[in-house]
């Protein structure tokens, strides 16, 4: 099978290896505005090929994979859905709640499968947790924390344009959120504090976060993030039932110190950053996306889950700025 690749920064760089080393791809061009990039990230693994944007669609890709700029997400989206291309796409759909609505309405309009990147469902601790809360093993679910803390804060020219940490970072705790319960989320309220660089202030954002989310069945959900957590990358899910708990990222790398005697765990080295973190859900979400591509199964992610998460990040972005709970049906329309 032949894929694409669109965008040569970062994520579309780990992309690359990742997608050459999966079954049953035969062929890979990636793609950028930069040239240079695009040729760079092809010669990584030595064997794929390098061109621009509309290289890649006349490369007649049995998939598309998308790790452009937000900026671009929308408009390729949606160029791959029209051309019939099974799609991938790094979160988030779009740069607004309105685009991404719209992109949802378009491709749910054409029987193109379309996977959004949410990695977390692919990673071995939540998927765990899932299965024991489902089975019966935790019994009713009375409480549940995230958790999703940098070890340093992103490039100061990155925050502007990021869309804020409840849309950028905890995005992907909304999502797991709903994947691992099952449940929806009725309510947020949210907050926030500036403790560091003046420039996350400036561009109207929180480098400290917190919320209180009400699921619909009452269960409540705390949530807590930082950019600056020195200790290491940490992102945890724990929850707590009736019969029993599970708690997801609490390996050896977890960035936890205890201060009772004699108590050495953990002991390994802790998680630099995200992409270590889940480079086994990276490898298996593109697997996935492979059998979606082929025909396989169905997409595990969709645009209109997306759309969701997005919904509870909008809500919690209002709560911080108006200091008030409010409830997903306000930012629904």
């Amino acid at each position: 099978m032949r894929f694409a690749i669109l965008g040569a920064g970062r994520i579309g760089i780990a992309h690359v290896g990742t997608l050459m080393a999966q079954t049953g791809v035969s062929e890979l061009l990636v793609a950028d505005l930069d040239p240079a990039r695009a040729r760079a990230a092809a010669e990584s693994v030595g064997a794929a090929r390098h061109g621009t944007i509309d290289d890649a669609f006349s490369f007649q890709p049995d998939g598309i994979v998308i790790a452009a700029p937000t900026s671009a997400h929308a408009e390729l989206i949606l160029r791959a859905v029209r051309a019939g291309i099974p799609t991938f796409c790094e979160k988030p759909l779009a740069e607004s709640l309105a685009s991404s609505v719209a992109v949802v309405e378009e491709v749910e309009r054409h029987d193109v499968p379309v996977q959004i990147g949410f990695q977390r469902r692919f990673d071995a601790g939540y998927r765990a947790a899932k299965q024991a809360l489902e089975a019966g093993e935790i019994g009713e679910l009375r409480r549940l924390h995230l958790l999703t803390c940098d070890p340093t804060p992103p490039p100061a020219e990155y925050i502007p344009h990021s869309g804020g940490i409840y849309r950028d970072c905890h995005i992907h705790d909304f999502d797991i959120l709903r994947w691992v319960t099952g449940r929806e989320v009725v309510s947020v309220f949210a907050t926030g504090a500036n403790r560091g660089a003046a420039f996350f202030g400036e561009a109207g954002d929180v480098d400290e976060s917190a919320a209180l989310l009400t699921l619909d069945d009452g269960t409540l959900a705390t949530l807590q993030g930082s950019r600056y957590n020195g200790a290491g990358y940490d992102v945890r899910m724990e929850l707590a039932g009736t019969r029993g708990n599970r708690s997801v990222g609490l390996d050896d790398r977890v960035p936890l110190t205890s201060a009772e005697p004699g108590v050495d765990f953990p002991g390994g080295a802790p998680w630099p950053n995200f992409q270590e973190r889940f480079a086994d859900a990276y490898s298996a979400e593109l697997a996935a996306f492979v059998s979606v591509a082929a025909g396989e199964k169905t997409s595990p992610c969709t645009p209109r889950e997306a759309l969701e998460a997005l919904y509870i990040a909008e809500a919690a972005t209002l709560s911080r700025a108006e200091g008030r709970p409010v409830r997903l049906d306000e930012v629904r329309g």
